[in-house]
């Protein structure tokens, strides 16, 4: 029994609440039908006791003088005359009537079958000398009701007396069987009321109920994944209340929104930290390699000045000159170094770019959209921003669809230079957009992954930041450079 108990509290609300909106409900109709039923059993009763009361009060009247000088006939007359056109189920008809003298005999009855004249009325049943007694110390001229236990009569008992003379006893008989079918139509009356009430209520009480469990549901559900993972938003139309509950939400979701920043900032430092690894190690790397390479050029120019060498060996040479190239350029690529020194940024260096690449845009017969809103000199080096873009758009060319769309926009925002570079390409994966900008990470078979993340140092070190997303046509790269810290 215990663990049925625990298993029911271990529910959830969103059938708890519910369920415990409805068992109250039920009780309550429950009980307010029975006490209602009940309450109309007492009421017929009274009603029946009064009526009773009344009748026998009007006979008791007649019935002394008849008594008083032996008239046998006309009593029986007068206690049948109630009987004339009487409905046997009407419930406050009495069923018969008898007449007691002072000694307990039948003087007279409706009924002369049941109840014999001059015959002992203690005898006659298995309740009437229960009636008897309480006819024998009735005093007074009150009336006084009787309801044997097991039985299925009630007696009224009123005396026959004027002043002080006391001639006999008048019996009411009433049968509560005729109870029964106004009991059960009231019964049928208060359960058809209950049942009314039920559907009205049960409907609300599980629409309210599963209104407050939800919610209550979902907040438990979000807090439970917090220490594995970010908890998913709450959404706000579960519950737009401003109660308690409401304000529950609220600060809940202020604290997801706040975990989200914190885990987005977390992510960002480590991500900066990685980076800045990376590219410290990748400058230590260039900067070991550079010399040893710069040397073995110089050896390979000067064998090439030799004038014996066979064709075979010039081939030779000139495939170890291209590797040592390549590999020079890139070394010379790792070795990044913003230094804010130098001519300021102008318009024109902006045009200029665009200028450089024309022509690489128009062999895969791109359309350019290019906006240089940038309208005065800005105190930004000129070299290194016209690095990042030259970088940023030859990604986007390369990355643009045959005879697609790389979009290019410059302007002042926010006190700072930003630049936009979108293209029409294949969209970003959630990996790539995660390593985008760390060395050697490319998104084509071509290319040695080095641009971004030399635009990334770049943008980095003044003090800037560039982020890449997609978008519903295009993919786009978005560099905002402070000109304050860059002044």
């Amino acid at each position: 029994m215990r663990s049925l108990l625990q298993s029911f509290f271990n529910l959830s609300f969103r059938i708890k609440i519910p369920l415990w909106g409805s068992l109250l409900i039920v009780v309550s109709a429950g009980l307010v039908s029975v006490s209602l039923m009940f309450r109309a059993y007492d009421d017929l009763r009274q009603d029946l006791l009064i009526s009773a009361d009344s009748l026998g009060r009007t006979l008791a009247n007649p019935l002394f003088p008849i008594m008083l000088h032996d008239q046998l006939w006309k009593a029986y007359e007068t206690i049948n005359a109630p009987f004339h056109g009487a409905r046997l189920e009407n419930p406050v008809q009495a069923s018969a009537l008898v007449l007691l003298d002072n000694k307990g005999r039948v003087y007279v009855a409706s009924d002369p079958e049941e109840f014999p004249t001059l015959a002992d009325f203690s005898t006659l049943g298995k309740d009437t000398a229960q009636v008897f007694e309480a006819a024998r110390q009735l005093t007074g001229d009150a009336t006084r009701s009787v309801d044997p236990g097991g039985s299925d009569r009630l007696w009224v008992v009123v005396p026959i007396q004027q002043e002080n003379l006391r001639l006999g006893t008048l019996l009411l008989v009433y049968s509560k069987t005729v109870f029964l079918p106004r009991f059960v139509a009231i019964a049928a009356r208060a359960a058809g009321a209950a049942l009314l009430v039920l559907a009205i209520l049960l409907p609300i009480n599980w629409y309210w109920g599963r209104r407050m469990a939800v919610p209550l549901v979902q907040l438990s559900s979000r807090l439970n994944t917090a220490g594995s993972r970010l908890p998913e938003d709450i959404d706000p139309a579960l519950y737009a209340y401003h109660d308690e509950l409401g304000q529950l939400f609220a600060a809940v979701s202020r604290m997801i929104t706040e975990l989200r920043e914190s885990e987005r900032l977390k992510n960002e430092m480590v991500k900066d930290q990685r980076l800045a690894a990376l590219g410290r190690l990748a400058s230590g790397v260039a900067h070991e390699v550079n010399n040893p390479l710069a040397g073995m050029l110089t050896a390979i120019d000067t064998l090439k000045q030799r004038s014996d060498l066979d064709a075979r060996t010039l081939k030779t040479v000139g495939l170890l000159e291209r590797g040592l190239t390549q590999i020079r350029d890139t070394v010379r690529a790792l070795l990044v170094e913003a230094k804010a020194t130098g001519r300021s940024l102008t318009p024109t260096d902006i045009d200029d770019v665009r200028t450089l690449l024309h022509a690489q845009a128009d062999k895969k017969s791109l359309r350019l959209d290019w906006r240089n809103d940038l309208g005065n000199t800005l105190p930004l080096p000129a070299n290194l921003v016209r690095q990042v873009l030259i970088n940023l758009l030859l990604n986007a060319i390369q990355a643009a669809s045959p005879a697609g769309y790389v979009g290019c926009r410059i302007a002042q925002h926010n006190g700072g230079l930003r630049v936009e570079v979108r293209n029409d390409g294949a969209r970003l994966s959630d990996e790539q957009l995660e390593h985008l900008f760390e060395p050697f990470m490319h998104t084509r078979e071509s290319g040695h992954g080095l641009g971004l993340w030399v635009s990334y140092q770049i943008v980095q070190q003044l003090g800037g930041s560039i982020a890449a997303a997609n978008e519903t046509e295009h993919v786009r790269f978005t560099v905002n450079l402070p000109i304050d810290q860059a002044a």
